[in-house]
């Protein structure tokens, strides 16, 4: 069972709706196309409930009197309690517990359970002042919620897949921002032969320890069926993983299985394959739905496998992106981990694996291939990741995408912004980490120390300083100005002009009093600078060259990244 996102209140108010006679929408289901068995017959379709599974699961909680689970992985029944005379509804609590008024559940006056002449008679004489009829009409009318109609639209099962899809997330959107995804795990779950249910687990599950490992034993507690199984014992590594650097949702998972084992990037297509759907011929055989199947169960445990996810964060970790606040995109890192299960299936040399997703990676953030709708561009790259030599074809985007004027005039433009998440800030740092680069003016501390304990971005001309000139936020904040400094150094440099601050480093780096950190002579303070980019003419600059100072140290940051690129 899935996590019931629908909390108690709503349950309440569904539950008092039916009361009222109130429309609570329609239950809309879509029958599975007919598939083709193996002696030419033809298996009816299953029904898949597209809208309306929150309110099927809230009526059973409240009237059946069957448990939830929630967000947080508890089993619970959400109880619904009455009040027959002031006919209002509450969600049962101790203090309702304590109040004879109440009927403290309405599950077994709705289902028959209880007689309901016997339930009157007992309330009544409970509260002697109330009128027996006014309980008994209360009573009656609640009883009659088992009786109040569903609207219920079926949509036929020739219909396209991706028309159904998209149905489902436009009826889903109100409730939250569905996408294919939802609809394929959808799809997964309401397949009991191939073992839907437990790959749809293993996924949700696998998501939530990766965040939350602390609910391991909870599971156990909760779900003893599935923690039973295999599928739960290659995802309990996770149990003791603190590792936040990729944390992927269900969409990410289920992409990656997808992609890495079918070699397509279109999720309507797995949502086909799963139907059975043939292509070629286009009809649906049970054939290709069991295959299917299997095929997504292999890139699931594929993706959960302890091994391959510890290497591949490891392949990421070594180009210096050693943080998620340093990783914009999901995707970019999806994608490279496609990449990685894709060479280690073709048999491709560890070396040349990390060469290749670390690169590939790197690329993918700097020119924001996956930016937007990814699906096209992961459906082109699986496929020639599949049928051609990688290496080929990475020179070959190399050469359309990452040229001289790439790195030259296009990426120095892209630097012209006060975006502190920027991409290409983030890449300079990623750079800079795996450099072992010191801090801007420190002797020992290191970028990744500062980037590791959440050390703040500062600027080079100082904010205030600018300010005082009327500079906006879209001009301070440049991330040309932005260096890693500890922060007692900011401090201490506070709103002074840069040829101010660095005549006094001059002086401390020939004996003067320490003010700005600890570096103590000219070569350590010039190397300090050459490996945070900043030109030389800094010791000189005042408001007048800031733009100038921009301008240098644009130059000099995207040398540094090309550098580093073609290093990896």
């Amino acid at each position: 069972m899935r996590p019931f996102v629908w909390n108690s209140i709503k349950v309440r108010e569904l539950i008092d709706s039916l009361y009222q006679g109130y429309p609570i929408g329609y239950l809309i289901a879509w029958r599975n196309p007919d598939v083709k068995l193996k002696d030419g017959s033809k298996s009816a379709g299953k029904r898949i409930l597209i809208d309306g599974q929150q309110r099927l699961i809230a009526i059973k909680t409240a009237i059946l009197g069957e448990q939830i689970i929630t967000k947080d992985y508890n089993r619970v029944r959400i109880q619904i309690a009455f009040h027959p005379i002031d006919e209002r509804f509450e969600v049962f609590n101790p203090a309702i517990a304590k109040d004879k008024t109440w009927i403290h559940d309405i599950g077994p006056i709705i289902t028959g359970e209880e007689r309901l002449s016997r339930v009157v008679k007992d309330y009544c004489k409970r509260n002697p002042t109330a009128n027996f009829e006014q309980v008994e009409d209360a009573l009656e009318n609640l009883k009659q919620i088992n009786k109040r109609d569903f609207g219920y639209i079926e949509l036929i099962s020739d219909l396209d897949i991706e028309v159904v899809t998209e149905i489902f997330i436009r009826i889903n959107r109100q409730g939250a921002l569905l996408s294919q995804a939802d609809f394929a795990m959808s799809k997964i779950a309401a397949n009991e032969k191939y073992g839907g249910v437990n790959l749809r687990k293993c996924i949700d599950y696998f998501c939530h320890l990766a965040v939350a490992p602390e609910f391991y034993n909870q599971f156990k507690e909760v779900d003893k069926d599935f923690t039973s199984t295999d599928y739960f014992r290659k995802m309990s590594w996770l149990k003791n993983e603190k590792d936040d650097l990729y944390d992927p949702g269900y969409a990410d998972l289920l992409r990656v299985a997808f992609t890495s084992e079918f070699n397509r990037g279109k999720l309507s297509d797995l949502v086909s394959l799963l139907s059975g759907r043939n292509f070629e011929k286009r009809t649906y055989e049970e054939k290709i739905a069991m295959q299917s199947f299997r095929s997504l169960e292999k890139g699931i445990l594929n993706f959960i496998n302890e091994t391959n996810f510890k290497r591949f964060l490891m392949i990421i970790r070594s180009a210096g992106f050693i943080s998620p606040q340093l990783i914009r995109s999901q995707n970019v890192l999806n994608f490279a981990y496609i990449l990685y299960l894709r060479l280690k299936f073709q048999n491709c040399k560890a070396a040349d694996i990390e060469k290749f997703v670390r690169r590939w990676f790197v690329l993918t953030i700097l020119t924001g291939r996956y930016s937007g709708s990814p699906e096209t561009k992961f459906d082109v790259d699986v496929r020639r990741i599949s049928t051609g030599n990688f290496s080929e074809y990475l020179e070959d985007i190399e050469k359309a995408e990452l040229s001289d004027s790439f790195w030259d005039v296009a990426l120095i433009q892209n630097m012209n912004t006060s975006v502190a998440s920027s991409p290409y800030f983030n890449v300079y740092l990623a750079a800079q980490i795996k450099s072992n680069d010191k801090g801007f003016l420190s002797k020992d501390i290191t970028v990744e120390d500062l980037v590791t304990h959440r050390g703040d971005r500062h600027h080079v001309f100082p904010r205030e300083y600018l300010k005082k000139y009327g500079l906006t936020r879209g001009k301070y904040n440049q991330i040309a100005n932005y260096v890693y400094m500890q922060s007692e150094i900011n401090i201490k440099i506070r709103d002074k002009s840069p040829n101010i601050y660095f005549r006094k480093l001059k002086e401390q780096c020939n004996g003067g009093e320490k003010i700005y950190g600890a570096i103590d002579n000219p070569k350590t303070l010039y190397r300090n600078l050459k490996m945070n980019c900043i030109p030389k003419t800094i010791f000189s600059m005042a408001i007048n060259e800031y733009e100038e100072f921009l301008n240098q140290r644009r130059l000099l940051l995207a040398l540094k990244m090309k550098e580093y690129y073609f290093s990896l």
